[in-house]
């Protein structure tokens, strides 16, 4: 292979020049990369530090001339069969690079040598708002252009001068990998030859007046650095191995309504520390191995976790994310991540994530006036701060904005195989004057508070889901008496799957902090969610919202000494497994934690060596099992002919008696006795005549109660009560619910 010096280039622009070493390039492609001049082609390629640069083609090596050693290296060619143009494929660049034990050589195909790279239907769905497959079209994505291996980066800033990738690759030099714009959907793209998985980015930037920018991370990225840095990470191409097709097929024939769901809240960095090595956390293959086989045993059927989007503070717990489509790497790769849920749904566990489309921080490093503008966020604070979380709030009315954050739900629940997203703060989405006083918003264009803008994202996002992911489920947190939360969009519902029924949650706990004595002067508290139980399609949530911030933990909310503590906290959860809802219950709930939630600490395991914490956790997992067991405790869930009082009434003696009911299936009768005095001959009537089993008894021996029941069973007597033909003489015990089952 021969050695020749290439021709003096052509004259170079001054501007462009200058302006290249200055970075402030905004068109690379313009100057760099190979140009026609005549019959020859010109190449610049702009490699600060460089001692020099040779062009390999075709059976040649031709060192490209350095002007005024400012890093620029250029010179003129002659393409291989006289073609007036080069492809990236035709001629490859020796980099030679100096260094204290000599020097070394980078060989890499021009990176501007390279076409455009996304097509005019991506660039279009974009701008629409309509790019369903964001993750798979902006951010970095290895893949193979004109033969060549390496990475294609797009980001979306509209309003930017210059758009560069920056990394450890060309030493975090803005001027060294400028992007190409796409002015149409305001994209920028670059291809990097021979750059792949695992290298750290960002994107340089400067405004629309020439100021640079914070360096930004990329907000479609895939993977990212472990925080406390901040980097974004290029995640493998390559597509992870599912083996949970059956769980997938199965999951699409649901009927949420009718199914039994019983979720286990987790905070996945705290669910169980290792204190031996500095506190860590669990990575995804370790809670694999502990978590899932305790969910089963426990017979919970979903876990839900507090977000795992990548945040880059740990005490938001995930809700203050900023990689909205990557999984943290405090828990290892995305690639563990979809192990992990593969793993779930083989062994029969759901998998739901908490996701916040609400807000975001206003980290320099994020979203925030991400191109030196209010890009993401609304730029009149009275719309987009939120004053109790200092963050900012999406522009919902902004196509490129929707189109994000959907792309974002998509992402988890098509890539990852996520089974249902709860979504954070709908209220606070919902309402334009949320926590806001007068004058510290803006209305609507009808005057009104409701965010219309808002409130059609929902119903595209619902709607989205719906078609794309049968059987995923979408749940609100929404705590207002917004109608149609979970109704249908074409019947102007929302178009959620369920709604964490928070009014139910503040009531009967309300209710269960008041000493025993004084229960009978607030029983409504126990009574009243009936009457709006079928309005929407509810969760019954006992979440981390209710042991933290100073509120303790369940256990603690309950009056007495230590023993009616926990016997109230039984009687409880027996009440909440019965009543209509899907169950939610946070990690250290279903043993009886002592303290509060601490984010940097797991839950108190120690406390399982007290067999009357042991007898707590035996009595949720029994209720999980026989809820799972019993069509009449889910079934009808949705549909008032499932439930029907039948003591409802009886405030000075704080009882309640209920039945839970199902087509073709026995009947549940539940009786909670909210008082530490034991009664007994108290009278039921019941609809079937014969053998009533007690099936679980909060107050039996193995729970850590006093063992008071009715040896198993009760059958009816002649005896008319309330409306029913027979009824059930019963001994009810102290702070308990007893739960009966007819015999067939």
């Amino acid at each position: 292979m021969s050695e020749v010096s290439a021709s003096p280039p052509a004259a170079a622009n001054d501007v462009q020049r200058d302006a290249l070493l200055q970075g402030r390039l905004g068109d690379p492609f313009a100057f760099l990369g190979p140009h026609a001049t005549g019959k020859d082609i010109t190449i610049r390629t702009f490699q600060p530090g460089a001692a020099a640069v040779h062009v390999r083609m075709g059976g040649q090596t031709i060192t490209l001339n350095q002007h005024a050693h400012d890093g620029l290296f250029a010179g003129t060619v002659t393409a291989p069969n006289n073609h007036e143009h080069l492809s990236p494929s035709d001629y490859t660049l020796d980099i030679v690079w100096p260094g204290a034990n000599g020097d070394t050589v980078q060989s890499t195909e021009d990176v501007y040598a390279f076409g455009l790279l996304l097509g005019e239907l991506d660039l279009h769905l974009i701008a629409e708002g309509r790019h369903r497959e964001l993750g798979r079209c902006l951010g970095a994505i290895p893949m193979t252009v004109d033969g060549v291996e390496g990475t294609r980066f797009a980001v979306w800033a509209p309003n930017a001068r210059r758009v560069s990738v920056v990394g450890d690759f060309n030493s975090w030099d803005g001027r060294r990998h400028p992007m190409r714009s796409r002015s149409q959907a305001g994209v920028w793209e670059l291809f990097i030859p021979r750059l792949g998985a695992g290298e750290r980015y960002k994107y340089e930037l400067l405004d629309i007046n020439g100021q640079l920018l914070p360096l930004k991370a990329d907000p479609i990225a895939r993977a990212t650095e472990l925080p406390p840095a901040t980097s974004s990470v290029v995640a493998p191409a390559t597509a992870f191995r599912w083996t949970d097709a059956a769980w997938m097929k199965a999951r699409a024939d649901l009927r949420p309504c009718s199914m039994p769901m019983s979720v286990y809240e987790v905070h996945a960095a705290s669910w169980l520390r290792v204190v031996e090595e500095n506190n860590r956390n669990l990575d995804w293959h370790e809670l694999g191995d502990r978590l899932i086989p305790y969910a089963l045993e426990m017979g919970f059927t979903h876990l839900e976790f507090l977000p795992v989007m990548e945040h880059p503070f740990s005490g938001s717990w995930g809700y203050q994310p900023l990689s909205q489509f990557a999984p943290s790497a405090r828990f290892s790769t995305p690639a563990a991540f979809a192990g992990f849920v593969d793993r779930c749904h083989n062994a029969g566990l759901g998998v739901i994530l908490d996701w916040v489309p609400a807000h975001f921080p206003s980290d320099a490093h994020g979203l925030a006036h991400f191109d030196g503008t209010a890009l993401y966020e609304h730029a009149d604070p009275r719309e987009g701060f939120h004053q109790d979380w200092n963050t900012l709030i999406y522009n919902f009315g902004r196509n490129e904005v929707r189109g994000f954050l959907i792309a974002s739900a998509l992402e988890w629940l098509e890539h990852f195989h996520i089974d249902g997203l709860r979504v954070d703060a709908v209220a606070s989405m919902l309402y334009r004057d949320y926590s806001r006083k007068a004058g510290e918003w803006i209305p609507n264009i009808y005057g009104g508070r409701e965010n219309l803008e808002a409130v059609a994202f929902l119903k595209e996002l619902n709607e989205a889901v719906t078609s794309r992911c049968p059987g995923a489920l979408m749940i609100a947190e929404e705590s207002t008496a917004w109608p149609g939360v979970t109704a249908p969009v074409n019947e102007n519902g929302l178009g959620f799957s369920f709604k964490w029924n928070m009014g139910w949650m503040h009531d009967t706990l309300r209710y269960i902090e008041h000493d025993p004595v004084h229960r009978r002067h607030h029983h409504n508290d126990m009574t009243f969610g009936m009457v709006y139980a079928y309005s929407e399609h509810f969760v019954l949530p006992i979440s981390h919202d209710e042991v933290v911030h100073g509120k303790g933990s369940l256990l603690g909310k309950m009056p007495g000494d230590d023993w009616q503590k926990l016997a109230n906290l039984r009687a409880y959860l027996g009440f909440m497994w019965t009543h209509p809802g899907k169950k939610l219950l946070f990690m250290g709930s279903e043993f009886g934690q002592l303290g509060e939630w601490n984010h940097d600490a797991s839950p108190e395991w120690h406390l399982l060596d007290d067999p009357r914490h042991r007898g707590v956790q035996r009595l949720v997992r029994d209720l999980n099992h026989f809820y799972v067991a019993q069509p009449a405790l889910h079934e009808s869930d949705c549909q008032p002919s499932g439930f029907r009082w039948i003591i409802g009434d009886d405030a000075d003696n704080s009882v309640l008696a209920y039945l839970r009911m199902s087509p073709n299936a026995p009947s549940v009768l539940i009786v909670c006795n909210m008082t530490p005095v034991p009664r007994t001959d108290y009278c039921i009537g019941v609809p079937e005549a014969g053998n009533w089993e007690e099936v679980i008894n909060s107050d039996a021996a193995v729970y850590g109660g006093s063992n008071i029941g009715n040896a198993g069973g009760v059958s009816t007597i002649n005896q008319p009560a309330h409306g029913y033909a027979q009824s059930l003489v019963l001994t009810l015990p102290p702070l308990s619910t007893v739960i009966f089952r007819k015999n067939p």
